[in-house]
């Protein structure tokens, strides 16, 4: 079923150098794989009624930088990585129109300014949802998406299409450690103890704590994601210890040069 152009797709993924790609069928939206679930008007086909195939792509956040949170380097990291997101789908969605099957991509981030995450907080569509669908990582406690290589330090977006093609499934194994060192370095306390589905978030507080930060070029807050101890990512950038963030008598050096980027191009 359509595994050709399944394949052809993983290949301009890879030639646009965008290393996680997963794939979901829109009637699986219809399943709630857990409770509480995404709302039908804002699966899939209730946004783009004719779509049968969802495209998922990741790129990651880059473990050192998103170390000096808050920081203009991780602030411009953040921007350039939901560029790069955006720019890919669409290409993506455009090249597979262009083959005879009406695509359409969702943007990074489906809203105007983050204050208007203060009363409304939440986006049109959720791709941690489509990526989990797509087999491409679990939920962790912080409500993000975990995947073995990042752990929850990747961005995603999503293309929507006309034609189906072969599915990927659900990853079995849950990722999160529930170590909950995300719930506890959380500065507004917005991830519940339980954890994500059965605890949801308070998205007011971590709206609130964005638009703050944004104010001073610092947003994302990103705390939650750099002290996560799931991601062959550690392992990559030597950050083993994921304790190393309260830890600033073993790992001087670190906080140096951390406390430097902060220190300036922000306010």
């Amino acid at each position: 079923m359509n595994g050709e152009l399944r394949r052809q797709i993983e290949e301009k993924c890879h030639q646009l150098d965008i290393p996680m790609v997963g794939f979901a069928s829109a009637a699986e939206w219809d399943y709630a794989p857990f409770e509480p679930w995404v709302p039908k008007e804002f699966r899939p086909r209730s946004i783009y009624p004719e779509t049968k195939g969802i495209i998922v792509i990741g790129l990651p956040i880059t473990l050192p930088i998103l170390e000096t949170s808050p920081s203009i380097h991780y602030h411009l990291l953040y921007q350039n990585v939901n560029q790069m997101l955006d720019e890919h789908a669409y290409r993506i969605s455009s090249w597979l129109s262009e083959k005879g099957h009406a695509s359409m991509y969702i943007p990074r981030d489906g809203y105007g300014t983050i204050s208007l995450l203060k009363d409304k907080p939440i986006a049109f569509f959720s791709h941690r949802h489509a990526a989990y669908l797509a087999g491409l990582g679990t939920f962790g406690v912080n409500n993000m998406i975990l995947t073995k290589k990042y752990g929850p330090r990747v961005r995603f977006a999503s293309i929507f299409t006309t034609v189906e093609l072969p599915s990927d499934s659900p990853m079995r194994e849950d990722l999160c450690t529930r170590c909950m060192r995300c719930a506890d370095i959380c500065p507004v306390k917005a991830l519940p103890e339980d954890g994500y589905p059965k605890g949801l978030t308070d998205k007011k507080a971590c709206a609130m704590r964005a638009e703050s930060l944004y104010q001073r070029f610092l947003s994302p807050c990103g705390f939650c994601i750099k002290v996560c101890p799931v991601g062959e990512d550690r392992k990559l950038f030597s950050r083993e210890d994921a304790d190393m963030y309260g830890d600033e008598v073993t790992y001087a050096r670190y906080h140096k040069a951390w406390n430097h980027v902060r220190s300036y191009g922000s306010r």
